[in-house]
């Protein structure tokens, strides 16, 4: 349970990581200084909707 536990861990943050680190460059040329750790929140958010909207429907 504990390795299922870090492996997910470590493949939720390698997956959440690019649309993370777009928001943390578009948030740092908007004047906002944030982290990784400010901008992941909104960057699961940014993630959870990209592959959704790219998802196709079930017939």
């Amino acid at each position: 349970m504990l390795k299922f536990l870090l492996i997910f861990a470590a493949v939720f943050l390698l997956t959440t990581f690019p649309a993370t680190w777009l928001l943390m460059l578009f948030l740092g040329n908007a004047g906002m200084a944030i982290g990784y750790w400010g901008t992941l929140p909104l960057g699961i958010l940014v993630s959870a909707l990209l592959g959704g909207a790219s998802a196709t429907p079930f017939d």
